[in-house]
């Protein structure tokens, strides 16, 4: 393969399996630097020598996990049970099942998504031959006219919601999100709502509140980040009771149930210290400080970076002498060994802009920058 020839997989992977592979500083996927918490690393070394947990588990999810996600979402849901919930492989189950009960209720999805996009979004739209259009939020204001007048226009019957966003860390307002729920019942417009950072937030936390009553409404959550598990691929979905029946079925012949040890040690780990623990509060305020050194390294070295609300990620345009983000990341990774994500990846017209994953000790961050700091010096 030529040195620039783009892969047809995922950049995120491209990037990430090459330190995966011959080592070097991932700044390119999502993976935490940070270890899980002791306890929950203790709870499962126990779990795993217990004779029942080593068979199928409820393809649900088991019940006391789904029962203490169901009482920590109280806040949030008014009337929720268990029926309105589903433990699944990671959020990335959980949006993929969502979307292909969508696609079998509606045959053909026209989706809606704020640019720059995560990247399961539009390539779902991709795989299945449906329609995604681009919403320009770069300068992370939203027009509601606008979204309203292309929902008429194109037709849409889905949006995607992310918030914390990635790669661009952007969190929407009470405001902007009772606008959407609004759209959804008047527009009939399904909202599938990735909040797999939501407890990652810098300031202040996202707005959730909504009727599990709205059938277009999906929630999803994982604790990969809440935990720093992200190999453990435990997330879950909530939703209308009716919507949760038809998805829990797709599950039965795709993916059938979650590993039953994991979800066990989760469970036990939360019953003990709470869903949102002291690692979890203590996590929030290390990925704070470890997001602003990474800014402020970035933006001495004249990258340009947008107010960023919450999440792992750093999105930023590249200093003015560089114009092409994976002729930048290719380089970089060639000569000093540390991977990021080229902008273009999430958004075509962002060829001037990278992704930088920020959830790394400070070591870390501190000595893969004085690399890049010396890339750029030497460009």
């Amino acid at each position: 393969m030529e040195k620039y020839q783009k892969p047809e997989c995922s950049l995120i992977s491209f990037f990430s399996n090459k330190v995966k592979k011959y080592g070097g500083i991932n700044f390119a996927q999502g993976v935490p630097g940070f270890s899980p918490p002791n306890m929950l690393l203790q709870i499962t070394s126990e779990i795993v020598k217990r004779k029942d947990v080593h068979q199928y588990a409820p393809a649900s999810g088991i019940f006391k996990l789904v029962d203490l996600i169901r009482s920590h979402y109280i806040q949030y849901f008014n009337n929720i049970n268990e029926e309105n919930i589903i433990v699944l492989h990671g959020a990335t189950e959980a949006i993929c099942l969502t979307y292909l009960f969508l696609k079998q209720k509606l045959k053909k999805l026209k989706i809606l998504g704020f640019e720059p996009v995560y990247e399961i979004y539009d390539n779902l739209a991709k795989i299945y031959n449906d329609k995604f259009y681009f919403y320009d939020y770069f300068n992370s204001e939203i027009d509601f006219d606008k979204i309203e007048s292309i929902i008429q226009k194109e037709k849409i019957n889905l949006i995607f919601i992310n918030s914390p966003g990635n790669p661009f860390g952007k969190i929407f307002s009470e405001k902007e999100m009772l606008q959407f729920y609004n759209i959804s019942t008047k527009y009939k417009v399904y909202i599938i709502i990735d909040a797999v950072y939501r407890e990652l937030y810098f300031n202040k936390p996202p707005f959730l509140q909504f009727d599990l009553q709205n059938e277009y409404l999906f929630y999803v959550n994982s604790f990969s980040k809440l935990l720093s598990i992200t190999g453990w691929r435990v997330g879950y979905l909530i939703s209308n009771v009716e919507n949760i029946k038809k998805i829990k079925a797709i599950h039965d012949y795709v993916g059938l149930c979650v590993v039953h040890p994991l979800q066990a040690a989760i469970a036990e780990y939360i019953e003990k210290e709470g869903f949102i623990s002291k690692y979890v509060i203590e996590l929030r305020q290390k990925m704070k400080e470890s997001f602003l050194l990474m800014k402020n390294k970035l933006e001495e070295l004249r990258f340009k970076i947008p107010k960023i609300d919450g999440g792992y990620f750093i999105w930023a345009e590249l200093p003015s002498k560089f114009k092409n983000g994976f002729k930048f990341a290719v380089d970089l990774y060639e000569t000093k060994k540390v991977a990021i994500v080229p902008g273009e990846h999430f958004a075509k017209k962002a060829k001037n802009y990278v992704r930088f994953n920020a959830a790394r000790e400070k070591e870390e961050i501190l000595q893969g920058l004085e690399l890049i700091k010396q890339f750029i010096n030497n460009s």
